[in-house]
């Protein structure tokens, strides 16, 4: 299925594995445990991909191909050795050679960590986007940073969720090649000096400052079976002088390691607390570190081969992955004027028309913002050309508007003290686009909406996708295998081919297959429950499955107050007839999100009750995975029978597990937000379940009220039940008060906020008669393997790889490569 074998020479690899365990360990193969033999399998497999990455470059070099920088401060990669194998096409062909050797592919995959380079659907989008990019055969670099401890590794205590580093590089990452010749200083604070030359010209100096020296690590991103490599450049820190001996010698130690701190402290965590001021410093360093790095090697890159900076813009595109990167475009401006000597307006086109913004967020407090204090004593030259950007863009405001003072205050770079990202990077990005059709519609019409009125040309949507390589030929092998063996593998470079499929809906034999294949993975992650939770689940049970960053629009509360309730009425009537349930969850909170870690407690207490009570027989049971990441989200995502997709409506930008549940034939119990609405066109709604208030109705009651949560607390037993079980000890009898924030939340009582913000009461019975409905249709067998099949044929235009094809024909003109392709582990 994977690829022409005849390009695969077994015996080759197999010695190339036994060479690379003798270098590496001193060892032979039956003497190596088994880290060592996953450190030689991946150093073998990597000369392979060296030898595609240097002839990549080789031909880039040749062809001078326009690039995509592609700016994000995170990458959730997941595993990088199974996903290497399959875009090479011998990912069979090695499991069958490492068989002959006794060794199991599974248990080498599963000894490397997750690269700890992100955490949620943001990095995990940049990923899949790189992979398409690879795979569809344009140039491309990922930029971003090699956190030593990613944003933490998440235990569960008691209940409660703990942060732990993250120590995913202890034995090393054997994918990476360390690139010392394009180290870059990064300067901060100080201040800047003005000098005038003869002629008139002001060139501006920044003295007194700190540095560091950013190192490039570079990690290969391979296309599928094209022979392209690109590269996932993450810059690391390491100071200018690494020890200060003259410090040292004269007592003072502190000193001494001063720059080595400073160093080490912007690339040790991802999104550190910001809840404090010494917080947001360090994220602004972190953000201004990795982009002022990447844009210094971009333009030193460009200069390398062309020697007019004026038409950089030809040959480079920079998208911003959010507002993190935004600082790209006063840096761009700053290398432009003052290294390559260009005026303001010719640094201004060239900055216009190379940078371009990808908002994901609908949610305004979301939009970053700076200090100005802060951001102007860390990076002095840069704010004064924010300062001048804001200066000239007000100016632009007041001619379109003439005496709009309000436009100035609504749309402003800088106002109140603040930097607004997300307004510099609409103002200097030529394209600004949303990631689903709704939230596209609703960033022209709401939050965004004179910027719309302004420069509506600017504006356009692109629907996130997934990678199926990764989604479907990698975490379903049994369900990829099925696929192609209906319709062939073309599938796996064009999903769109997946509808084929769709003919076998109403096939007795073909539902039977896709169930049965269901049935084994849920027997998979059934056996992961027991070794990681030590809860036995039932395999033929519905699994219902959330599994998301948490936060409160995503609604985990209402999910778990739903479980509350069916409880409640399972033991009020233990005859009733209810379908045995698992409901997993997997999340994790920011360290300093107290509502969203109070949230996973309360899932952990119910679990605590519901699985201990032997009197409902395991009619419910509920799961919380600890440390949800790529690798154990592969099984999950193969797993689930249901996907709850249940965010408020006109909250979720896109959301991309959606897809991945839908790809793997789950069922999507939600509401119409994000990608739900256009996932609903593609399958029908009937083929889902749809519940609770749709987006306009949300922001109809956020702008004119009329919602009072209090009303239905008062007039819903079952509700007020359920509600009164937080705070009455039910779930915490030591400590009866420990979940009133989250009751005081739903109904204002001792808080300052609007009571239920994200409408969580007043989409509850809906969602309760929708779960209902799951329940009824599962019992139909036959009727529910249709659907499941349905989702799956439906899936094709939510692969990245169109995602990115619209992002090239509209967004970034890039010229598309092709590689000959040569023969793999060659004697």
């Amino acid at each position: 299925m994977l690829g022409d074998n005849k390009l695969f020479d077994k015996e080759a690899f197999k010695k190339a594995l036994s060479d690379n365990v003798k270098v590496l360990f001193r060892k032979t193969i039956k003497e190596a445990d088994e880290q060592q033999i996953f450190q030689a399998v991946c150093y073998t497999v990597k000369d392979e991909i060296v030898e595609k990455w240097m002839e990549t470059q080789r031909v880039y070099d040749k062809e001078d191909p326009k690039t995509v920088y592609y700016l994000s401060m995170e990458f959730l990669m997941g595993r990088a050795l199974g996903n290497n194998l399959i875009n090479l096409c011998h990912y069979d062909e090695v499991k069958k050679a490492l068989k002959e050797l006794d060794i199991d592919i599974n248990l080498v995959e599963d000894q490397e960590p997750d690269a700890a380079l992100g955490n949620g659907g943001l990095g995990r989008l940049a990923a899949c986007f790189l992979d398409s990019l690879a795979t569809l055969g344009y140039s491309s670099y990922g930029c971003g940073i090699r956190y030593k401890y990613g944003m933490f590794k998440q235990k569960i205590k008691d209940g409660y969720q703990l942060e732990i580093p993250d120590d995913w590089l202890r034995e090393g990452n054997p994918f990476e090649l360390r690139r010392r010749e394009y180290k870059k200083e990064v300067k901060f604070g100080g201040y800047v000096k003005v000098e005038t030359d003869p002629s008139g010209r002001n060139h501006f100096i920044q003295e007194g400052y700190q540095s560091v020296m950013a190192v490039p690590y570079d990690m290969p991103i391979v296309g599928y079976g094209n022979g392209i490599v690109n590269t996932l450049r993450i810059w690391d820190a390491e100071p200018v002088e690494c020890f200060q001996l003259d410090s040292f010698d004269k007592g003072d130690y502190k000193k001494a390691v001063e720059q080595d701190n400073l160093a080490r402290n912007i690339v040790e965590v991802l999104y550190p607390n910001d809840n404090h001021y010494a917080g947001k410093e360090l994220r602004l360093k972190q953000q201004y570190f990795f982009i002022s790095a990447s844009v210094q090697e971009a333009v030193e890159k460009y200069m390398r081969k062309h020697n007019d900076i004026r038409k950089f813009a030809e040959k480079n595109i920079f998208q911003l992955n959010d507002t993190h990167p935004t600082v790209a475009i006063p840096e761009l401006m700053r290398i432009l004027m003052d290294e390559h000597g260009l005026s303001w307006d010719e640094a201004w086109n060239v900055t216009t028309h190379t940078c371009a913004y990808t908002n994901h967020t609908i949610m305004s407090e979301a939009l970053e913002k700076w200090p100005i204090e802060l951001f102007s004593r860390l990076l002095p030259r840069v704010y004064q050309i924010v300062e001048e950007i804001n200066r000239r863009f007000c100016e632009e405001i007041g001619r379109r508007y003439p005496g709009d003072n309000e436009k100035i205050r609504k749309m402003a770079i800088i106002y109140d003290g603040q930097i607004r990202m997300a307004y510099l990077a609409i103002c200097a990005g030529f394209s600004v686009n949303g990631v689903a059709r709704l939230h596209t519609e609703i960033l022209k019409n709401q939050e965004l909406k004179d910027f719309y009125e302004m420069m509506p040309e600017k504006f356009n949507n692109k629907t996130n996708g997934i990678t199926q390589r990764r989604f479907l030929l990698h975490a379903n092998p049994q369900l990829a295998k099925w696929v192609t063996s209906h319709i062939g593998p073309d599938w796996i470079t064009d999903l769109s081919k997946i509808k084929g499929i769709e003919v076998y809906a109403d096939d007795k034999k073909a539902q039977s297959e896709f169930m049965n294949i269901k049935f084994k993975n849920k027997e998979r992650l059934a056996k992961y429950i027991l070794e990681h939770n030590g809860i036995e689940v039932n395999p033929r049970s519905i699994f219902d499955v959330q599994v998301k960053r948490l936060h409160e629009y995503k609604r985990q509360l209402l999910n778990i107050l739903h479980v509350m309730y069916l409880y409640n009425k399972i033991k009020e009537h233990p005859e009733m007839d209810f379908y045995p349930r698992t409901f997993i969850f997997g999340a994790k909170a920011a360290a300093g999100y107290k509502t969203a870690k109070l949230t996973i407690k309360l899932i952990n207490s119910v679990a605590d009750v519901i699985n201990n009570d032997a009197s409902i027989d395991g009619k419910i049971k509920v799961v919380f995975i600890e440390d949800y990441k790529v690798s154990n989200a592969e099984i999950i995502f193969a797993a689930a029978d249901v996907s709850e997709q249940i965010s408020t409506a006109s909250k979720e930008a896109s959301g991309t597990g959606n897809m991945k549940f839908m790809l793997n034939g789950a069922l999507t119990i939600g509401t119409m937000d994000g990608a739900n609405v256009e996932m609903a066109e593609e399958v029908g709604e009937e083929n889902m379940f749809i519940f609770g208030l749709r987006a306009n109705e949300v922001i109809d009651f956020e702008n004119n009220g009329g919602y009072s949560p209090m009303d239905i607390f008062n007039n819903d037993q079952d509700i007020r039940n359920v509600l009164m079980q937080l705070i009455n000890g039910f779930y915490a009898q030591n400590d009866p008060e420990l979940f009133r924030d989250l009751y005081n939340s739903l109904l204002n009582t001792q808080s300052t906020s609007r009571a239920d913000r994200y409408f969580i009461l007043k989409d509850f019975r809906a969602y309760a008669e929708a779960q209902e409905k799951v329940g009824k249709l599962y019992k139909d067998e036959k009727e529910w393997a249709r659907k499941a099949i349905l989702n799956t044929a439906a899936a094709g235009k939510f692969s990245s790889d169109r995602t990115i094809q619209e992002y090239v024909d509209e967004i970034w003109h890039l010229d598309h490569v092709t590689i000959k392709k040569k023969s793999s582990f060659r004697r």
